[in-house]
């Protein structure tokens, strides 16, 4: 899982504006797709170079361009030349270890997001960053490496589902932050399940392992937390922002991301609330189970005492003890120390404490 405090070491000392990747490096290739269309007309290429892409900057259809790794800075400045990108702006797409936020800079939006994944294999969080450029009449997305979860959007553009390809550049940034939200409940329901196998174990182990897992899961929650907890401000800004590329009837639509990011937030709180819950329970199945053993020496300790107390007194090496020269002496406190030890357990029963 990555880690809760990240280390920007590596810009200490720069001017403002100097790109410097930050992050770990996904991908050895640099990816560039677009995706160029209207409610007639789909064009859909691979592009070889900057230049293909500054072929739809002007056209009236909606462009998206999507960028898979950007550690390659040459490509990067190229595309912030091409589409007049703030020096800014593209300092913060290269740096991965950025927190959601929405910059408003008057000829576009940025939107900065956290794609996270859960796997399975490694039982690990997997985060990348997207960053979301809005134009005019186009859209660059950037992401660390390829594989994301827009697959369906792309679908829908294909196949002319729903209002995507009547509708402008503004609502298929809604779409992709849509989709990456969506993917959270999918998470969500993993870890669930994960709590419910750690409850399930409490039951039948209540060794250090369970405990660990107990504490890696709350930590993986945390994590969580912050990465989800600043989008509700992301999306509260696009849809408050007063910028002329987000139209009215797209605000609608945010409104339903707004509710559905609440709704994420709210679920990873009752999960942590759960997980605090769990730690209390085992800690309390573990003080009961110490007590059971207190109890049971102490019923032990108890029924010995008096036992002990004959045997001191038959144990003790004075001459005259009449009971010494008794032929059944030793045999009758024998019976009378098993008849007192059974009584006692007796005694124990009928009062429920064993």
């Amino acid at each position: 899982m990555p880690r809760l405090i990240k280390n920007t070491s590596r810009e200490v000392g720069l001017p403002p504006g100097t790109m410097v990747h930050i992050g770990e490096k996904k991908s050895d290739e640099v990816k560039i797709t677009i995706m160029d269309y209207d409610e007639a007309r789909l064009e859909e290429k691979e592009a070889k170079t900057i230049e293909e892409c500054l072929l739809f900057k002007e056209t009236p259809t909606v462009t998206w361009i999507n960028i898979d790794g950007i550690h390659r800075m040459e490509i990067m400045e190229g595309i912030a030349k091409a589409f007049s990108l703030h020096s800014l702006l593209v300092e913060d797409v290269v740096n991965t270890e950025q927190r959601p936020k929405m910059e408003d800079f008057d000829d576009c939006v940025f939107v900065v997001l956290k794609m996270l994944s859960y796997n399975e294999k490694d039982n690990e969080i997997e985060v990348e960053q997207i960053s979301l450029v809005l134009g005019t009449n186009f859209v660059i997305s950037f992401q660390e490496r390829e594989g994301d979860v827009f697959s369906p959007i792309r679908e829908r553009i294909r196949n002319r589902k729903g209002r995507i390809r009547k509708m402008g550049a503004d609502y298929l940034t809604y779409a992709l932050v849509d989709a990456i939200v969506d993917n959270y409940f999918i998470m969500l329901d993993k870890l669930e399940e994960k709590m419910e196998d750690i409850e399930e174990e409490l039951l039948v182990n209540l060794g250090p392992e369970t405990l660990n897992a107990i504490h890696v899961l709350r930590r993986k929650m945390i994590f969580l937390r912050n990465q989800v907890w600043p989008l509700r401000e992301v999306v509260a800004g696009l849809e408050r922002a007063e910028s002329p590329l987000i139209h009215e009837s797209t605000v609608i639509y945010l409104s339903d991301v707004y509710d559905n990011t609440i709704q994420a937030i709210e679920t990873i709180e009752k999960f942590r609330d759960m997980l605090t819950a769990t730690i209390d329970i085992y800690l309390s199945m573990t003080s009961n189970k110490m007590n059971e053993v207190m109890k049971l020496l102490a019923i032990i300790a108890t029924i010995f005492m008096p036992l002990t107390f004959v045997a001191g007194i038959y144990g003790m090496n004075f001459r005259y003890m009449p009971e010494l020269e008794w032929h059944w002496g030793y045999p009758v406190i024998l019976f009378v120390m098993v008849a007192i030890g059974i009584s006692m357990l007796f005694y124990f029963r009928r009062k429920k404490w064993l």
